[in-house]
């Protein structure tokens, strides 16, 4: 297709940070991917575990023995599977996203997103500890980026449809748009701007829709006589989110030494993984699996303070063992399921020590969700929002605000622990969140800045070829030597320079040595956003670059190294930038 037909000038376009109307297109289509896929994903799951067990995902009513065979031998198959490939490539999960919008603006790949995708089916249908939002955000954000490359879209706006995807994903898949948005921004993406939050809520609510047309909108879990009673249990709440935050603390260290075990082969990793949930199993058969009926139980009242306790602990160290060596599950429900068993202690707790008029159960069950959530993952935002949205109960916000930032505080101030996905990240060396300055140049495509009035000329060139170059009155003239093999490095003129020089060049032809003022370029591709034209400005050590179109080979523009500067000085701090 050439550069006059509409739809690349629609590709064009979404180079630049303000195209909302056309990434608004785009990120309905990537809500429909994602909610197709997460239904695939959803399915798949309850096939595997009726095929296990006769029975949904949820349920384990098996004996000892399939409670510690199943958990161990899928772990063994996963590891053993996984481990064939290459140590940067078998990563899964949430920490690889970010992982592939630091190093690679979010374009994703077809292998990684399949292995998540059986990765994960087996995991969850046979009751390895560990949550779907994980592996639905590797799906919805491999869904999306692989619709992105597939229309030639620039990177920056390939990175935007990671977020439309990731959001769009744990909207479909916890049936929470608001929270699917705000984890997208806060977590995934770690950046507000109204030019991301646009596409992403547009593609959270497709997601959604679609969701709905299959599952009844109802909150995944119900919740009766929530209110806070009196406001003088406040300081027993600053208390429950000291002790939440402690507890995630401990947690995030776990999931440390289980990540520290890298040297081991992986699917010895996973085996230890699936044998400490399969063992632990054995005791506590809630720790197998999602665990939401554990939480339905304890918003209910029904469990007593040792279940609690067993419960918590087993969830703790097996979540912990499957998360840390990179099992394909999710992190997100473990820390419900933790912190609802430890909000259903800490009300009884605050029941035996006489609070006066204390509040029900389901209270504290529902704070300690959305303060475990949020200081393990350090989003408290995303937390609070997904507590109210799986509950539909308003009436939590105050005390739920409260116990947040203080469990929040907790582990960040505190313990000086990171969210539980820098973990990973760390192993990986990959520095997340970026800084704002390459946040900035990254959600802007070269096509947006370059310079597009540009003439080009092959080496050798006669001086009517460059008679004829100047004609349309370039600002540039970009020269290139004819070679078989790759283009060599090209050369940058201005016009004006040429002009002056052209009736001094031999009859030989055209070289870079009779043209004073011209500089050596290098070539970048056109899908590139700003961040990486510096780096390639940095790598061939040039001040311009010849953008142009892999396809076709054809230098569409010229970018200099100005240009780059002057739009990421927008980003710089005042004192920084001056």
């Amino acid at each position: 297709m050439d550069d006059s037909g509409w739809w690349r000038r629609f590709q064009d376009r979404l180079a630049s940070v303000d195209a909302l109307p056309q990434l608004a297109v785009l990120a309905v289509f990537a809500g429909l991917a994602t909610a197709g896929v997460m239904l695939l994903f959803e399915y798949a799951i309850e096939g595997v575990a009726w095929l296990l067990r006769g029975e949904d995902s949820e349920s384990f009513h098996v004996t000892p023995a399939e409670r510690f065979l199943a958990p161990l031998l899928a772990a063994l198959a996963i590891g053993l599977a996984l481990g064939l490939s290459p140590a940067d490539s078998r990563r899964t999960g949430m920490s690889h996203v970010m992982e592939r919008l630091a190093r690679h603006h979010g374009r994703m790949t077809w292998r990684s997103a399949a292995q998540q995708f059986f990765g994960g089916v087996l995991a969850l249908g046979a009751g390895l500890s560990g949550g779907k939002e994980g592996p639905a955000v590797h799906l919805g954000a491999a869904a999306s980026s692989l619709l992105g490359q597939a229309l030639a879209v620039p990177n920056n706006c390939v990175r935007s449809l990671v977020a439309c995807g990731s959001a769009a994903a744990i909207a479909a898949s916890f049936n929470t748009p608001l929270a699917g948005v705000v984890f997208a921004m806060e977590v995934v993406m770690v950046e507000y701007t109204i030019a991301s939050f646009i596409p992403v809520i547009l593609s959270a609510v497709t997601a959604t829709v679609v969701y709905r047309g299959f599952h009844d909108d109802a909150a995944v879990f119900v919740v009766t006589d929530s209110g806070l009673q009196s406001f003088l249990e406040l300081p027993y709440i600053v208390f429950a989110g000291l002790v939440v935050g402690t507890v995630a603390a401990g947690f995030i260290a776990l999931v440390k030494v289980f990540a520290g075990l890298e040297k081991w082969p992986f699917w010895l990793r996973a085996t230890v993984a699936g044998g400490i949930t399969g063992a632990l199993a054995l005791a506590a058969p809630a720790v197998l699996g999602v665990g939401y009926d554990s939480i339905e139980e304890a918003l209910a009242g029904e469990l007593l303070w040792p279940t609690l306790l067993l419960v918590l602990a087993a969830k703790m160290v097996a979540s912990a063992a499957c998360v840390g060596v990179g099992l394909p599950v999710g992190t997100i429900a473990p820390t419900l399921v933790m912190g609802a068993m430890l909000g259903g202690l800490l009300g009884q707790a605050g029941n035996a020590i006489g609070l006066g008029d204390p509040s029900a159960p389901a209270l504290y069950v529902m704070l300690g969700m959305g303060a475990m959530m949020a200081a393990v993952l350090q989003a408290p935002l995303a937390a609070l929002v997904a507590v109210l949205e799986l509950t539909s109960d308003p009436i939590v916000i105050l005390p739920a605000m409260l116990i947040i930032v203080v469990a929040t505080l907790t582990v960040s101030q505190v313990f000086h622990q990171r969210s539980v996905f820098f973990v990973a990240l760390e192993t990986m060396g990959v520095r997340y969140p970026p800084d704002p300055v390459a946040q900035h140049l990254a959600r802007t495509g070269a096509l947006a800045l370059m310079d597009r009035n540009v003439a080009t000329l092959a080496l050798p060139a006669a001086r009517d070829e460059a008679l004829a170059a100047l004609a349309g009155d370039p600002a540039w003239v970009a020269i290139t030597e004819e070679t078989a093999a790759e283009p060599a490095q090209p050369w940058v003129v201005g016009a004006g320079a040429l002009a002056s020089s052209v009736d001094r060049l031999p009859e030989a032809g055209l070289g870079p040595a009779h043209t004073p003022g011209a500089r050596r370029a290098a070539f970048l591709d056109c899908n590139a956003t700003l961040l990486q034209a510096l780096d390639a400005l940095d790598a061939a050590g040039v001040d311009v670059l010849c953008v142009r179109r892999l396809r076709s080979g054809a230098t569409i523009g010229v970018l200099t190294r100005q240009q780059v500067e002057h739009h990421a000085a927008i980003a710089r701090p005042p004192r920084e930038a001056s």
